[in-house]
């Protein structure tokens, strides 16, 4: 696939199609006795083990991100709307969901996917998205772009590596929504599908790249 020249749009998956951190929470409290502060204004100390009151380490969350990719990922459930969205996105742009999680949870992120009837090409990646993301638009070489995520750092990303294309940022989680800032290198903040929508169909139907 390339070439095509339509619009673009580049999605994040979870907490912009799919719901996570709640999933993640309930599960962190009834199988690990640890809890998850969704409401802090960072996740840094925000997982706190019961039997001792002692902080879960970043370094020890990543396993545990693992198990719950591993075994529970039928618990995540669809971000309001986004079905529908992304269908009507269809009819007019190219769709691509890039994800960060390791290509081991690849098979199973396009399963999960499916079942909710949402069928585009899903790309794994590691780290920031900016350079993914110019590979991408270099591949399908769209007349515009437009980028959803909900980690202002993937946002700052792809101002550095593909500054054309249009950025919004998306928080589906309202608990975590409400405590975080727009990111700074984003376009605009929606965080709800049936908003984002006509903005990403403004974009593309405007015609214009994002100024570098």
């Amino acid at each position: 696939m390339g070439m095509s020249g339509r619009p673009l749009l580049i999605t994040d998956c979870d907490e912009v199609l799919l719901h996570m951190v709640g999933p993640f929470k309930t599960w962190l409290e009834s199988d690990h006795a640890i809890d998850f502060d969704l409401e802090g204004e960072n996740f840094e100390g925000a997982l706190v083990r019961r039997h001792d009151a002692s902080v879960v380490e970043s370094a020890e969350i990543w396993p545990l991100l693992d198990a719950f990719f591993t075994n529970q990922m039928h618990s995540q459930t669809l971000v309001p709307h986004a079905d529908r969205a992304l269908a009507t996105i269809a009819e007019v742009a190219d769709i691509v969901v890039l994800t960060n999680i390791t290509e081991q949870f690849h098979a199973g992120r396009v399963d999960q996917l499916a079942a909710l009837d949402i069928r585009h090409r899903v790309q794994c990646n590691q780290g920031g998205k900016g350079e993914p993301i110019r590979r991408l638009v270099e591949e399908f070489q769209p007349s515009v772009t437009v980028f959803v995520d909900d980690t202002p750092f993937h946002h700052t990303s792809v101002a550095k590596y593909a500054p054309d294309v249009w950025r919004l940022h998306m928080i589906a989680e309202p608990r975590v929504a409400a405590r975080r800032a727009a990111a700074a290198d984003a376009h605009a903040r929606i965080d709800d599908w049936t908003d984002a929508l006509p903005w990403i169909l403004g974009r593309f139907g405007e015609g214009a790249k994002a100024a570098a």
